[in-house]
């Protein structure tokens, strides 16, 4: 299993650096639109034009990828504290075949929304270039914030660049 997740990434890798083009989304740039099934067959889709006027934490993960799973359960934390003010989570599984990802959230069951890639698309759309790799979108759609990579110290700095958008969003009202 080790070795097909890094067989699996160096692959990923390896194709985004060769595809024409292929280049990271940027902060400041729009975030392209998708629309992808619900990692469960069962449930709608899943759009990124459906949530604007939102702030949005668009996540890739892959059931292989160690940091990916240690920060998924840390992400909603913040999604069940934030959700009220209009934060929303879409974690984008790219595993093939898509119950590894299924299997994974059985032991780990999370409250916001996990699309499904498994043509990889959206990850090649939107550059992705290692795992896990995020990309926090404003109410307006503009990416605000791109975090490669995982430590357990990164969620502090990911709630602030949450907490900053969803302010500037929402501003509290200044008193006369």
């Amino acid at each position: 299993m080790i070795l097909r997740g890094l067989f699996v990434a160096a692959a990923l890798l390896l194709s985004t650096a060769l595809a024409p083009g292929a280049m990271a989304l940027e902060e400041g740039t729009p975030a392209p639109d998708f629309t992808l099934p619900d990692i469960q067959e069962d449930q709608p889709a899943i759009s990124l034009s459906a949530l604007r006027g939102k702030t949005v934490y668009v996540d890739f993960w892959a059931s292989w990828c160690t940091p990916c799973l240690r920060s998924m359960p840390l992400i909603n934390d913040l999604y069940v504290k934030y959700r009220e003010r209009g934060f929303e989570v879409v974690a984008i599984n790219v595993d093939d075949p898509v119950e590894d990802g299924r299997e994974f959230l059985l032991d780990t069951p999370l409250d916001y929304l996990i699309a499904a890639d498994t043509d990889s698309a959206v990850l090649d759309q939107y550059g992705v270039i290692g795992m896990p790799t995020s990309y926090l979108i404003d109410p307006q759609g503009v990416v605000r914030l791109v975090h490669i990579g995982f430590k357990d110290k990164d969620i502090e700095i990911i709630e602030q660049e949450i907490t900053a958008v969803l302010d500037e969003a929402s501003p509290s009202v200044q008193q006369p």
